[in-house]
């Protein structure tokens, strides 16, 4: 049986707690920089809702568009299909 030091496991326990702290740093930065892109997005509002007069996205919404990535934009449409079941309310069924 190998025996492990104080110091050795001092060392591991320092380097996994470090490791995890950049772990939750670069998620919160990630969720932040989500936020920020998905707030450009205000510009297409009259764009997006139902009977409304426009149509066409104007040329700032579409750069807004662009500059949201990929993954937030999906993370967001996962994240707002819950919001009925943790609301206690019927889940929406879109025709």
């Amino acid at each position: 049986m190998v025996s492990i030091s104080s110091s050795s496991k001092s060392s591991t326990i320092m380097k996994l707690v470090v490791m995890v702290a950049v772990v939750l740093v670069v998620t919160v930065v990630d969720g932040q920089s989500c936020n920020t892109h998905l707030s450009g997005l205000n510009v297409c509002g009259e764009f997006v809702v139902p009977g409304a007069d426009t149509t066409n996205p104007s040329a700032e919404c579409c750069n807004a568009l662009e500059a949201v990535p990929s993954d937030c934009i999906c993370n967001t449409f996962r994240i707002a299909s819950r919001l009925p079941t943790r609301c206690n309310i019927p889940t929406l069924s879109c025709n």
